[in-house]
């Protein structure tokens, strides 16, 4: 389990985030969603760590993660997967090489450890013998797939996904949501999701955060998501954009 407890950050004297206290659960997948400027990715880059935060305290399982000098940091960090927006492969590597990555730099498997474990989250993903190829020779979908078989390298507990979906038909996506919601409840972990696709709401939004103008606006479940009576929810859900997308 992750919480934020109460976090606010700034950039010069714009306030992006405001008090924002939110839980994200073991086993789920916990969505953050959100207009363009709302400070979604900002709350994600927060409990990373990748931003520090103004105010507040970021919790994982009993750990404050927040409060961690540097080095202390570096064992959580272990134990996080992260799948960037655009799958963020490197070019120059081949698809066993990029699943290998975390392995190299963070563990002290021996050779053969290191291609079983790479062997086996291809095979999760569904890309066996792909480990040869380049991500030139990819499709979009396959290249988020090789990006998740990364992420789940080290077997992490937490799993962020950022706008996973991001440049995908909505066929390939829809295939995309159901590996994350699998690996989620396969493995336990805590999946933190940002994203604008209303499909990904309604098809694996165990739970739903709505950010709105800084603030945690709204909180539910993909079943309630439809019926809220929240009016900035609401305006979101049904704006033209991504009232095109539930067509």
């Amino acid at each position: 389990m992750i919480e934020a407890r109460n976090i606010s950050k700034s950039f010069g004297d714009k306030q992006i985030l405001k008090d924002v206290s939110v839980r994200f659960d073991p086993g789920k997948t916990n969505l953050i969603i959100g207009q363009s400027g709302s400070g979604k990715t900002v709350l994600m880059k927060c409990v990373i760590g990748l931003l520090e935060i103004d105010k507040g305290e970021v919790d994982y399982d009993g750990r404050i993660y927040s409060s961690m000098k540097i080095k202390e940091k570096r064992k959580i960090r272990q134990e996080l997967g992260m799948l960037f927006q655009g799958g963020a492969l490197f070019d120059s590597l081949t698809v066993q090489e990029n699943v290998m990555f975390p392995l190299n730099m963070f563990t002290k498997q021996s050779p053969k450890e290191k291609a079983d474990r790479v062997n086996f989250c291809l095979e999760r993903v569904n890309l066996e013998n792909a480990n040869m190829l380049m991500p030139s020779e990819l499709s979009g979908g396959m290249i988020k797939r090789v990006a998740i078989a990364r992420a789940i390298s080290l077997n992490p507990k937490y799993l962020f996904c950022d706008e996973p979906n991001s440049g995908l038909d909505p066929k390939t996506a829809d295939r995309i949501d159901k590996l994350i919601a699998e690996i989620t409840k396969e493995f336990n972990m805590t999946t933190v999701v940002n994203t604008h696709d209303m499909n990904s709401v309604l098809n694996i939004g165990d739970k739903i955060a709505y950010i709105h103008d800084g603030n945690l606006w709204w909180e539910g479940s993909k079943s309630d998501v439809m019926n809220s009576s929240n009016r900035e929810l609401n305006d979101f859900i049904f704006s033209t954009e991504l009232t095109k997308r539930l067509k």
